[in-house]
């Protein structure tokens, strides 16, 4: 197989690119020449613009994945405050006004009793989107055949 002879370049690199490119090549044993020509004909290469997007595709997939996940965290707030309310209001019946005032005086310790209680969960776990499998229906239809 004939080898071309290789051509000279002189370029310019900004001092931080160049630290780089030597660090790197000093991690690869490999001359820095040797590792510009790769970068330049990758660079250059027509499947590069493929390389690129796939990598972009793979993020935004997981991306994706995360926004989804999110949206049903959130999904599972919202609908367990709203079944939390519900049931609340369908319990609670109205206190009459002297039992109402002492209740009143007892709700600030009793808040922050709550908080200690959430601060607690959210920091030890398990968080509720761990106790909630993540495809529900799927859950849901497997009760069923049971």
């Amino acid at each position: 197989m004939a080898r071309s002879k290789k051509l000279p370049l002189s370029t310019y690199l900004d001092p931080p690119i160049m630290e780089a490119l030597a660090a790197h090549a000093a991690r690869r044993g490999q001359p820095m020449s040797l590792i510009a020509e790769a970068a330049i004909a990758s660079f250059l290469s027509p499947d590069a613009d493929e390389r690129r997007e796939a990598a972009i595709a793979k993020r935004l997939d997981q991306q994706d994945r995360r926004l989804m996940r999110l949206e049903r965290d959130v999904g599972i707030a919202v609908e367990t405050l709203a079944l939390f309310i519900r049931f609340w209001i369908n319990t609670t019946p109205p206190l009459p006004e002297p039992v109402a005032k002492a209740a009143r005086a007892q709700a600030g310790a009793r808040y922050d009793n709550f908080m200690v209680a959430l601060g607690r969960r959210l920091s030890e776990g398990p968080r509720l989107r761990q106790e909630i499998p993540e495809d529900i229906s799927e859950s849901q239809s497997e009760k069923d055949k049971s």
